[in-house]
């Protein structure tokens, strides 16, 4: 898929699932019960064991697939020759940049001050992972925004459905959710997991 349509795509959706699992199967299981549920935008973090496997076996049109908690460009290249869609990362590595820019594929590194996010920009990287979240207020998108109005944010780490609609409405581009889903799942399986998708992804419907 184009660089310009997996954008489009996260654009749309407004929402991805963070998946941080124990195992393989649990992962499998929590993603595409999150498809399921309406979330059709899926980022594997590369702490779940075995990780490669489930980028295999959700290959599917209706399914964007990303890697998550990529720390090294080794990483980068092996997810995607995996099939990744986007890569993510919990902070900016250059080299993971130049990859992905040679390769079009979407790199969103995680991001916290001006700093970093003009840095990251001069990589091309137009979309960045404000994180973590949670130390910050929504209106941290505007201050942001002010002096560098090109740059797209998504707000990942501590979002829930009490806050979700807060940071959209603050502008952000896109939200990552995550352990609410393991959760989910702890407790009442794929089922648990489905129905807590539907409720995001009807919380956010007016934000489309």
């Amino acid at each position: 898929m184009l660089k310009s349509e997996v954008i489009d795509r996260i654009r749309l959706s407004k929402i991805i699932a963070v998946i941080r699992a124990d195992s393989a199967e649990e992962a499998l299981a929590i993603a595409k019960s999150s498809s399921a549920g309406g979330i059709s935008i899926i980022e594997l973090t590369y702490t779940t064991p075995s990780v490669d496997e489930v980028f295999k076996k959700l290959d599917s049109a209706d399914t964007l697939v990303g890697a998550g908690t990529v720390l090294d460009v080794q990483t980068a290249r092996n997810a995607i020759l995996d099939g990744a869609d986007f890569i993510v990362s919990p902070h900016f590595d250059s080299e993971i940049a130049k990859l992905c820019n040679r390769y079009s594929v979407l790199y969103m590194p995680g991001c916290m001050t001006i700093k970093e996010i003009l840095h990251a920009l001069e990589y091309d990287c137009s979309i960045i992972k404000l994180f973590p979240a949670n130390a910050f207020e929504p209106s941290y998108i505007k201050a942001i925004k002010g002096p560098i109005p090109n740059v797209e944010v998504m707000p990942t780490g501590g979002i829930n459905r009490d806050n979700i609609n807060g940071w959209l409405d603050a502008g952000a581009f896109s939200v990552g959710i995550g352990s609410d889903l393991t959760k989910a799942y702890k407790k009442d399986g794929s089922n648990g997991v489905s129905k807590l998708a539907r409720s995001y992804a009807e919380a956010i419907r007016g934000q489309r």
